[in-house]
């Protein structure tokens, strides 16, 4: 091969790499993310901020459960039961609880923000510091704007201890609840808009044992991230 030959080779390969880098679209392009690559991904949703904790007033003995109960001044506290016996508080192990052994046959406690509703779409979550015995089983409960009560699937038992519970409602199903009757009827809902929720907390809807460890829930201390809706 001559050295002319030689460059003209080179040149041929080197006119053909500029055209291919000519063709190939920029990173953002490619990607989606540049200027000319179309519209920008929609940013993920932000964690939800605080919207309340509540811890409770410590009480020596069983008290029955009152506004003065709460220990949150935005909070206003609310107790559905069928029955006289409705769940107490004390702070027996050292950590004031709800309880809900003479619950009979099922009760619900709700928190209600006297200012604002609660967004619980995108990243709300609610955490939780409870234990159970026997069967027992704690669920979310929320009750919408517009008066319609919900009971979501998804439910915590601990026998051992209290325990910290963290979920998502996003990753929650719900059934509608008759609050009277504190009943389940239907299936579960494909769709709920739970942009605007007017009361949570939780249900327990297996009967109580009464006093001893035939069967109740603790309920400790409640945390709600949300975004607050002015009502």
């Amino acid at each position: 091969m001559t050295l002319r030959t030689k460059s003209v080779l080179i040149a041929m390969l080197f006119a053909a790499a500029t055209a291919a880098e000519a063709q190939e679209p920029a990173a953002g392009a490619r990607q989606g993310g540049g200027r000319q690559g179309g519209a920008a991904r929609p940013a993920p949703p932000q964690p939800a901020p605080l919207f309340f904790k509540e811890t409770w007033k410590p009480a020596a003995a069983a008290a029955p459960i009152t506004p003065a109960i709460v220990a949150n001044p935005d909070l206003q506290v609310a107790v559905y039961s069928k029955t006289p016996n409705e769940p107490s508080v004390n702070d027996e192990g050292g950590v004031a609880h709800v309880w809900t052994g003479l619950c009979a046959p099922s009760c619900a406690v709700t928190l209600k923000h006297k200012a604002s509703m609660a967004d619980l779409t995108g990243k709300a979550r609610m955490k939780w510091y409870a234990k159970t015995s026997g069967f027992h089983e704690i669920r979310p409960v929320v009750k919408l704007a517009d008066g319609t009560w919900l009971v979501g699937n998804f439910a915590d038992a601990s026998l051992f201890d209290y325990h910290e519970v963290d979920f998502y409602f996003a990753d929650v199903r719900w059934m509608r609840l008759d609050i009277d009757s504190l009943t389940t009827k239907g299936g579960l809902l494909d769709k709920v808009d739970l942009s605007k929720v007017d009361e949570i907390g939780f249900v327990d809807l297996t009967p109580g044992s009464g006093h001893g460890l035939g069967g109740y829930s603790d309920m400790g201390w409640m945390e709600l991230y949300a975004k607050p809706v002015a009502r």
